[in-house]
């Protein structure tokens, strides 16, 4: 069936990309999977289809992740993709969460297989929010065992900060012997 429209599309001229192709159990209906820059009409496509296998035609249009998901593959990972091995549903995944991974924006890093964002910075994404939570950010003045410095770097993963000391030495320190230090500010009311 595959092989069948593929020439069929061919000879249409039609701009789609064939994917998979799924019998019903009975039988009774062909499913067809294609991908496609816009709209496309194949009124013409399906009836052709339906004389050659005398059986209910559908043709559905997916998107590259669902292209993904149908055909499999190895991720930069170097594991399957998560979209066909355990992902449901494609979550919304935006630019944000690379920020906030501290990943290099460079697209080729931070895309799939089908050219999307990776669907892995979505789920991993929580983690990092609640390290950044504990972790203080670059800048902040704290006190260790050493003395008061500032965070001139931190791993969120490895939930560590690495601290510039005053004598301009640079140490790195788990976050749990880190005490950051909170400057007074001259316009706000005084605490007790």
């Amino acid at each position: 069936a595959f092989d069948i429209c593929l020439q069929k599309i061919k000879e249409h001229g039609l701009p789609m990309k064939l994917i998979d192709v799924e019998y019903t159990f009975d039988v009774s209906k062909i499913i067809f999977y294609f991908t496609a820059e816009g709209r496309v009409d194949f009124r013409e496509l399906v009836k052709d289809l339906a004389a050659v296998f005398r059986t209910r035609i559908e043709l559905r249009q997916i998107g590259v992740r669902d292209e993904a998901k149908m055909l499999g593959g190895l991720g930069t990972c170097g594991r399957g993709l998560c979209c066909a091995t355990f992902l449901g549903d494609f979550d919304p995944v935006s630019i944000r969460m690379a920020k906030d991974q501290n990943l290099s924006l460079n697209p080729s890093k931070i895309s799939g297989i089908c050219g999307r964002l990776m669907c892995c910075l979505k789920y991993e994404n929580e983690a990092y929010e609640k390290a950044r939570e504990i972790v203080p950010n670059v800048g902040v003045k704290v006190k260790t065992a050493k003395g008061k410095g500032q965070v001139v770097a931190n791993n969120l993963l490895r939930e560590t900060v690495t601290v510039e000391l005053e004598n301009n030495e640079k140490y790195d320190f788990p976050v749990a012997e880190v005490r950051v230090i909170r400057e007074k500010c001259e316009h706000c009311p005084k605490q007790q």
